[in-house]
């Protein structure tokens, strides 16, 4: 998959151990609005997250856009859009490199939503499904920028989607 983009906060030193992840992002748009998470808090995050050990990328999609919305995607729809590295010290380690490959793909979703089984972090945050536009997003995101890094990361990808689509 292409690299979109890097994120390199060089907070880190080389001999220090890595902890590397994949995630997955589908960006479902409907009338030039984007399916996200919203929390309470205002921030905005692309629908996706890790894939699991021995699950491939377009499995991993299908099942954490249902999980955190509702939505189901539609397999046949999925289009590689492209891939963000973050490379970063680790939030919850750090003595360790945090190196994370967000994988983003389009998709399109049912009309019909599923139950949504969100993780007790997203649930204590308050995230739920919102459509928004790409200025929306942006907008909502900047504020979290400097203290959420995955804002920071999304809000650089809506910024790329101009010449993404």
């Amino acid at each position: 998959m292409r690299i979109l983009k890097t994120i390199d906060k060089g907070d880190y030193t080389s001999d220090m151990p890595v902890y590397e992840k994949y995630t997955v992002r589908g960006v479902i748009i409907r009338e030039g609005k984007i399916a996200v998470q919203q929390s309470k808090a205002g921030d905005y995050k692309i629908l996706g997250g890790g894939v699991e050990q021995g699950e491939g990328l377009a499995d991993a999609l299908l099942r954490e856009v249902q999980e955190e919305s509702g939505l189901i995607v539609i397999p046949e729809s999925i289009r590689p859009i492209g891939e963000i590295v973050e490379k970063r010290r680790d939030l919850f380690d750090s003595s360790m490199i945090y190196l994370c490959h967000s994988c983003f793909f389009f998709c399109d979703a049912k009309e019909r939503l599923e139950a949504m089984h969100m993780t007790a972090s997203e649930q204590e945050k308050g995230f739920h499904l919102v459509w928004v536009t790409p200025e929306e997003m942006i907008k909502g995101n900047e504020p979290f920028c400097e203290t959420q890094p995955w804002s920071y990361r999304d809000r650089e990808f809506v910024r790329m989607l101009p010449e993404l689509l």
